[in-house]
């Protein structure tokens, strides 16, 4: 098949399907065109940016009544006439049932070639007589497809490497789930009271200095470099050690496990602590993101006891991740939450129900096995 220059897109929720062929090399359009119906002005817009990007010309044809078949074939008829003589190919991947009937029938009457994406197989399926399939080359990155939804980096993508001090405290931290869970709660909070005062060092109290299991962990820190305790006194060794005590560790654990299992599950990109931005400029945090079968795949890391009667947080976790999920990625986007301490009953019911995988507690050993069945699920 002859190089084609110009795709046809239906615009949907749905960005990868849009992007994976226009970005292939194989495949890389001149230019697009974008069927674009009154609701998905915003998501035709983001695209667009990626697509100029990439240096390929977007066109963008607005559809007056995306429910009314005869209008949307008669605006599909008027591309056609337009462009008599240019190689053309129609993406039927997106948009809605009705759309897709609709550019199938001015597809067959205009000679073009259709195609639709599989997202989960990286590759396209030609469609009629001459049906095949086709492996996509290009993989999208994060970058890629945030900007595809909207969504910017407000900066650059981190992906920690912890030192082998870390290595060590992190495996510690991980084997003692049960005996560690109440002075890392007090860590926690210490780290946040240094934080808030933005200072390295707080002042122990006696009855934080007569706790047992708090001076041992505060010894296995102050042995991986993060903090020093001298008399009364607690020194973080810097603010980024200071946010790994108060939390960030569980995020590079989680980060760790991911990195680990790249090769095996074929991750195309991770980050941990992402921050990005919608068109009105609201943060959006994730701390640990990746790739994979060109879904974004998102892990909350907590630290903090959710399941007390006293700190009902669970579920405004629970139901921040889901719409970060959904607004971020779209409908094809996976959430879990790893929280170092049990959830309720209760919890675990509301997480099935909007679909996020749960690692708590002393499951946390066993996270490369949850994260390679999730993903593979």
């Amino acid at each position: 098949m002859t190089k084609l220059t110009v795709h046809i897109l239906l615009v949907s929720d749905q960005a990868a399907p849009s992007l994976l062929p226009a970005l292939d090399p194989a495949l890389k359009p001149a230019e697009a065109v974008l069927m674009v119906s009154g609701k998905m002005q915003a998501r035709a817009e983001a695209l667009e940016t990626v697509l100029h990007e990439a240096g390929v010309k977007t066109t963008r044809v607005a559809l007056e009544d995306e429910h009314d078949f005869g209008k949307l074939e008669n605006a599909l008829l008027e591309v056609a006439g337009t462009r008599e003589g240019q190689s053309i190919a129609l993406n039927v991947t997106g948009g809605t049932k009705l759309m897709a009937l609709a550019a199938q029938s001015v597809a067959l009457a205009a000679g073009w070639a259709a195609f639709y994406v599989d997202v989960d197989t990286d590759e396209v399926i030609w469609l009629g007589k001459e049906a095949r399939r086709q492996p996509l080359t290009q993989q999208l990155r994060l970058r890629h497809y945030l900007r595809g939804y909207g969504f910017t980096l407000e900066e650059g993508i981190v992906r920690p490497q912890p030192s082998q001090r870390h290595n060590d405290l992190l495996r510690t931290l991980i084997t003692q789930v049960g005996s560690l869970e109440k002075p890392l709660g007090q860590l926690n909070w210490l780290g946040q009271e240094a934080k808030e005062k933005k200072r390295l060092s707080v002042t122990l109290t006696p009855q934080q200095l007569d706790s047992r299991g708090l001076e041992a962990l505060l010894r296995i820190f102050q042995d991986a470099g993060v903090l020093t305790v001298q008399g009364n006194s607690l020194t973080f060794a810097s603010e980024a050690e200071r946010d790994f005590a108060k939390g960030g560790w569980l995020e590079h654990h989680v980060f760790r496990s991911v990195s680990a299992l790249s090769g095996d599950l074929s991750l195309r990109d991770k980050a941990a602590n992402l921050v990005v931005l919608d068109k009105d400029s609201v943060k959006n945090e994730l701390d640990v993101a990746f790739m994979a079968k060109n879904r974004l795949f998102v892990i909350e890391c907590k630290t903090a006891r959710m399941d007390s009667p006293e700190a009902p947080k669970a579920n405004d976790t629970l139901f921040k991740l889901a719409e970060i999920c959904r607004r971020v990625g779209g409908l094809g986007t996976r959430g879990m939450l790893a929280s170092y301490r049990p959830l309720g009953e209760a919890e675990k019911r509301l997480a099935g129900a909007l679909r996020i995988e749960l690692v708590c507690g002393a499951e946390l050993v066993r996270l490369d096995e949850k994260i390679r069945n999730w993903v593979r699920r």
